[in-house]
């Protein structure tokens, strides 16, 4: 008799690299999982919509994201990567800033040297025009205020220059207190105050001395 033949021994394939599983739709690890060092997706994967890595994660050293992923939300990183902080460049001055301490310096200088110019020569005026009236009127008696109406126009200049220079003093004064407030012209703002405040006294100083001056013209004249 022949003998049985002795079965074949079978050799088990060889095992290769069993691809990865891709997780499931709307699948999200759990909170405080981290991928191992060196672990990358495969290639084309894309985590689902809406999954954020958990906090503290780090992808691993040389770790590049598919083509096409953007990180959720919509923000996209630079190609070229973040490059450091550049602040913010301070707001250029606005021209023109200060004006307004301008206007009020040149308003408390007209308000200050040219209403005292127009109320001294007013003065010098009504002096030399009264002063041999004056001169003549006996000191005891009250004052004859009929004397004044051969000069009532300068009279009228006087009293003009004296309440103009009172507006724009005054106006000065205020736009000055608001541009140093306000930073606009703060110089120029407080040099319109202090001459508005000094204006009043410039003004019924320089009066004085032109109407003495006139004064005394008029009464040589009469003379």
């Amino acid at each position: 008799m022949s003998e049985n033949p002795a079965p074949e021994q079978l050799t088990p394939p060889a095992a290769g690299p069993v691809p990865p599983v891709p997780p499931a739709p709307g699948f999200a690890p759990p909170q405080g999982f981290a991928p191992p060092q060196g672990f990358a997706p495969p290639q084309g994967y894309a985590p689902p919509q809406g999954y954020a890595p958990p906090q503290g994660y780090a992808p691993p050293q040389g770790y590049a994201p598919p083509q096409g992923y953007a990180p959720p939300g919509g923000q996209v990183a630079p190609a070229q990567g973040y490059g450091p902080y550049v602040p913010p460049a301070a707001p250029k001055a606005v021209a023109g800033a200060s004006t307004l301490g301008v206007v009020a310096f040149v308003l408390a200088l007209i308000a200050a040297v040219g209403a005292s110019m127009i109320g001294g020569i007013a003065g010098y005026g009504i002096g030399a025009g009264t002063g041999r009236d004056i001169a003549l009127q006996p000191t005891d008696l009250t004052f004859d205020w009929s004397i004044l109406t051969p000069v009532r126009e300068w009279v009228l200049t006087g009293e003009l220059a004296f309440w103009g220079g009172t507006i724009l003093g005054t106006w000065a004064l205020v736009q000055g207190i608001i541009a140093i407030v306000r930073n606009r012209g703060r110089g120029w703002g407080i040099a319109a105050v202090i001459i508005a405040v000094l204006g009043p006294i410039v003004f019924a100083t320089v009066v004085q001395i032109f109407l003495t001056a006139g004064f005394a013209a008029g009464a040589t004249a009469g003379g």
